[in-house]
């Protein structure tokens, strides 16, 4: 898994990426894209088209290492991308993210340096926000906090974690945007982690494994 150093810069915390990698977690994610494997064969010809251009177009290793785990102190995966029965209803629907089981009150790291696009505390997701970067969307959903507006426009606070994130603030990878909680629709603290590329739903899945192996390459 992809570590995160802390270190104090001029009376703040900046974060520098180590990879220094969990063979043990990043099984779990092959074992997952195997899951996957199966799962495409019921997703849309445009769906499994979208994710193939999404990882080609940017399969570089050197691009892969920018990149941040989503989760600290992350335990499973509770739910893959795909068709599955809902947790609430038992329904069969399709799931647009990844979940990742962590205690509760864990942080959560934006995988990718971006800027934040819209905050949220209503519906499904919960509090929640969506960040840019680039061609990619990434999603983070049921986190602790509410969504303000003042004059400066609207903004997610978590005081208890010390988190305050605005519309339009750039936001490094690796950087603390939140805690893993149970808002919005869920049935347990977990972070539902949503991706897209050029607006198109990709399986998260894809993206960790495309992490592992340019983090490796790289090394």
């Amino acid at each position: 898994m992809r570590a995160l150093q802390a270190e104090v810069f001029r009376g703040r915390q900046r974060w520098r990426p180590t990879f220094k990698l969990s063979r043990l977690f990043w099984l779990m994610v092959l074992g997952l894209l195997t899951l996957y494997a199966t799962l495409t064969v019921f997703a849309t010809p445009n769906l499994v088209k979208a994710q193939e251009v999404a990882i080609a177009d940017t399969g570089t290793a050197a691009f892969w290492t920018q990149a941040s785990f989503p989760v600290e102190d992350f335990q499973t995966y509770t739910s893959p991308f795909g068709y599955r029965r809902d947790p609430v209803n038992g329904n069969q629907r399709f799931h647009y993210g990844l979940d990742l089981a962590a205690p509760n009150g864990s942080y959560i790291r934006n995988w990718w340096a971006g800027e934040v696009v819209w905050v949220e505390d209503q519906g499904a997701c919960g509090t929640s926000v969506g960040i840019k970067s680039g061609d990619w969307t990434h999603i983070y959903c049921h986190m602790h906090g509410h969504v303000t507006r003042d004059s400066r426009g609207r903004a997610m606070v978590d005081r208890n974690g010390g988190i305050q994130l605005r519309v339009g603030q750039q936001v490094p990878a690796g950087a603390r945007i939140g805690r893993v909680g149970m808002t919005g629709r869920t049935t347990g603290p977990h972070l539902h982690w949503g991706m897209k590329y050029q607006d198109n739903w990709i399986d998260p899945a894809l993206v960790l494994q495309a992490m592992y192996l340019g983090q490796q390459a790289g090394r």
